[in-house]
């Protein structure tokens, strides 16, 4: 008799025991599903995202130069920009800042900014957290030994991403940045198909990737500016288009501000 007593009191302890378990795995997974729920609605994403573009009320776009290879039209893109009044960010290798130092201080000089492209424009998705702390650690120091100037933003080579190398970014103190507004540049389009890709995609806030060594781009600049400038665009540094704290990241890439 005590043992059958035994057993029914183990059996209900048990079936309590159960049921505080379930009742707290139901309530994790009612958490876990509100808080997808509220990112959907929210337009934020689970996943680590660059900023792509930024939600404004102004018109202010910016204007981005990735560096990796050759430095002829440099120069040129510098003086255009200057004829204009436009203020860009060049993204640099650090192989490249090495072997252009005086470019590199000549674009600070005049008023931009300098970001990393890496240290080696390797696929760095496929690296290991070491691997990837030593590309931005390394480049972002030689870029601020040679301008003087503090790097705040990285663009990834090839546009490739994943959570580790924006979360490292983020550690390492900088911006991931992505762009909304591709000129394609590195085909070789001429000046004007250059020109009429920018210009027919460019919106609010939106980031625009060229390459200081693209055939055409240099000479696709004016056509550019005085379009955009004439419809009341702005062209700023990246650094001055985006919010450096209170904001989110929609599930486009767009930097929204939040009211934190």
């Amino acid at each position: 008799m005590k043992i059958i007593i035994c057993k029914i009191i183990k059996n209900r302890l048990w079936q309590k025991i159960f049921c505080v378990f379930l009742c707290v795995a139901i309530i994790a997974v009612s958490i876990y599903k509100n808080e997808q729920i509220k990112s959907m609605m929210c337009g934020k994403s689970l996943r680590e995202i660059p900023i792509y573009s930024v939600e404004r009320n102004d018109k202010r776009i910016a204007l981005s130069f990735d560096c990796a290879w050759g430095n002829e039209y440099t120069q040129t893109l510098l003086d255009e920009m200057n004829n204009y009044g436009v203020t860009c960010t060049f993204f640099a290798v650090s192989f490249w800042a090495e072997k252009y130092p005086d470019d590199l201080k000549n674009i600070v000089s005049q008023g931009h900014e300098v970001g990393t492209h890496s240290k080696t424009h390797s696929h760095m998705s496929k690296l290991t957290q070491v691997e990837i702390d030593n590309e931005l650690s390394y480049s972002k120091q030689v870029i601020e030994q040679i301008t003087g100037q503090r790097v705040t933003l990285f663009r990834a080579p090839f546009g490739e991403y994943n959570n580790l190398l924006i979360e490292r970014a983020r550690e390492a103190g900088l911006f991931t940045i992505q762009w909304d507004v591709d000129s394609l540049d590195w085909k070789d389009l001429s000046a004007q198909d250059i020109a009429k890709r920018i210009i027919s995609k460019v919106k609010p806030g939106s980031i625009i990737l060229c390459h200081n060594n693209g055939l055409h781009t240099a000479e696709s600049l004016p056509l550019i500016f005085s379009a955009l400038i004439a419809n009341g665009y702005e062209f700023v540094k990246i650094s001055d288009l985006i919010y450096k704290d209170n904001y989110d990241i929609t599930n486009e890439g767009k930097q929204v501000k939040t009211n934190l």
